[in-house]
């Protein structure tokens, strides 16, 4: 089996150079890996630490302006030539590990079938996740779109947001993607439900980065955004 890793790339120098370390250094028994990354018109060094990397067989497409990450995710997508495609964030939370994980499930399993990595399957960590209100905001928005996300759609699901979405490449080479920014993550999760797949979830941990670190991601602006795409596409295509 071979598998597209998708990267989306926006000014991520400080951490570009040690995801794509990890990526490299991950080997799962019987998968190909092949390694996309898409720098979204980045205004620092990420693009210069790519391409002067030390790392083999990294496939770098570049956007001249900044798009958003779902315009970045669609360019990977039309570049994969993988039987599967993995979506990874060019920052630390997600611990490339995982990977051996998310695709031990489809292994054996039929091709009407993704698998996302869900953080979700727990209550909230005042500790560390949820360790301030803006942190429990993005808790409980997530947690209450992937309930909107399960009743309109009919499959349970606890993190429809999550970065880690593993799915057969067929599957969406006859969808229309729009999304340009974060509302790829509702989109492709309604369209691949629409068309009959079934969504596994395979519990992982993350390391949160704060917005000090650059996380981009603005609850009420992308939590409004989600919202209108799930209803959107729940009745339209």
């Amino acid at each position: 089996m071979k598998l597209s890793i998708i990267i989306p790339v926006f000014n991520e120098e400080r951490t570009i150079l040690k995801l794509l370390s990890r990526i490299s250094s991950v080997k799962i028994a019987g998968v190909e890996k092949e390694i996309i990354v898409v720098d979204d018109g980045s205004s620092d060094s990420s693009k210069f630490k790519i391409q002067n990397s030390k790392f083999k067989g990294i496939n770098l497409f570049s956007h001249r302006k900044n798009q958003g990450k779902g315009a970045a995710v669609r360019t990977g997508i039309e570049r994969a030539t993988g039987d599967y495609i993995l979506i990874q964030d060019a920052d630390l939370e997600y611990n490339p590990k995982d990977i051996a994980r998310l695709i031990a499930p489809i292994k054996n399993n039929n091709s009407k079938t993704a698998v996302y990595g869900t953080r979700l399957k727990r209550l909230p960590n005042f500790l560390r996740d949820e360790r301030t209100p803006r942190f429990f905001l993005h808790y409980l928005g997530n947690r209450i779109l992937s309930l909107l996300t399960s009743i309109f759609y009919g499959q349970w699901i606890t993190d429809m947001e999550t970065c880690y979405k593993l799915f057969p490449k067929k599957a969406v080479e006859m969808l229309r993607l729009n999304s340009k920014r974060f509302d790829f993550e509702p989109e492709i999760t309604a369209k691949l439900l629409k068309r009959g797949y079934r969504i596994l979830e395979v519990p992982i941990k993350t390391h949160p980065r704060g917005y000090k670190e650059g996380k981009k991601l603005n609850t009420f602006k992308d939590g409004t955004i989600a919202l209108w795409t799930l209803i959107k596409y729940r009745f339209f295509d």
